[in-house]
């Protein structure tokens, strides 16, 4: 993308910022070059990666408390033996395929893309609070929407988790077109996946794996699994407040795990659900639409219980 200057004048104030906002026995944030390290007791579990490389702000690696790393590596790195399809599947990201008429979910190259403009808050201590400003530039590499992202670490015993807010604000009138391609995705770690027998989906309603999942309302999700004799999960919720609520599941056995509250007319009809209809979703210049999320990453096995639990203190916030 054309650099200008007041690109030039973000990056340097979001340069200005700290480079590390310190918490003895919390969170942590260090800032690098295109990334911001997220340290929890000191362990590196995540960065936020906002490189000109990439066509969206993403979050890789995702890592659990002990240091598994639950992300597919691939485009990024390359793993022996690993998956390599979809390379649009990076890390953990938020974005969608049909924005007015420019796709956003399938991009490995810009335009389209979602540009991280600056960091607006770097806040460490019992938990971390990560405030992000991007714009997403369409094919026609003009700012339609501004995405105003909040991520909250929240450390646990033996997990940690990440309240995700992103409120989209118009910046011209914008229409979200009804695709399974969306939103918030994770693409995950190929032992991860349910396709190789280790792993299971399990959502809110007691419906167990993708194909019984995929394209039907939850208020949430998790994907747990086992390697090397050891029990960890991935559970994403969807707050009231959001944008269509309860969300639907795009979610795959081959190892993509998203939200997607837009796409209703695409998975009902897939569903043969009488009288179909799409959301909608318009947005006038200066309107905004509300997302949140809570993914929740975890060692140890997970009961519906444990997680229905979470979910109504989550609900309640």
């Amino acid at each position: 993308m054309k650099t200008t200057h007041a690109f030039i004048t973000v990056v340097a104030l979001a340069l200005a910022l700290p480079t590390v906002s310190c918490a003895a026995g919390g969170v942590a944030f260090k800032q690098g070059p295109d990334r911001i390290d997220v340290l929890i007791d000191g362990q590196n579990v995540t960065s936020y990666r906002y490189d000109e490389t990439l066509t969206k702000p993403i979050l890789y690696p995702l890592k659990t408390p002990g240091g598994m790393i639950l992300n597919r590596g691939y485009p990024l790195v390359k793993v022996e033996g690993e998956s390599t399809d979809h390379p649009h599947h990076v890390g953990l990201f938020f974005t969608y395929d049909e924005v007015n008429d420019s796709g956003f979910w399938n991009n490995t190259t810009s335009p389209p893309q979602i540009h991280h403009v600056k960091t607006v808050e770097m806040t460490g201590g019992e938990k971390g609070t990560l405030k992000t400003l991007s714009q997403w530039i369409d094919k026609s590499r003009k700012p339609i929407l501004e995405e105003h992202r909040t991520m909250v670490f929240h450390p646990g015993p033996g997990s940690y988790a990440i309240d995700l807010t992103i409120d989209l604000k118009a910046l011209a009138k914008v229409e979200f077109g009804d695709t399974k391609e969306g939103m918030l995705g994770i693409r995950t770690a190929d032992w991860l996946r349910e396709r190789d027998g280790h792993s299971e989906y399990l959502a809110s309603t007691g419906a167990r794996r993708a194909g019984n999942i995929w394209g039907r309302r939850a208020t949430w999700v998790t994907l747990q699994g086992e390697k090397d004799g050891r029990t960890v999960g991935i559970a994403i919720l969807n707050h009231p407040s959001s944008v269509n609520y309860p969300t639907y599941w795009h979610a795959r056995d081959y190892g993509l795990f998203s939200a997607n509250p837009l796409g209703q007319l695409a998975f009902d009809k897939a569903h043969k659900v009488p009288d179909a209809k799409a959301f909608g979703l318009a947005l006038e210049p200066g309107q905004a639409a509300h997302f949140r999320f809570l993914i929740i990453v975890y060692e140890g096995a997970k009961t519906k219980e444990q997680l229905d639990a979470q979910f109504e203190k989550f609900a309640r916030q």
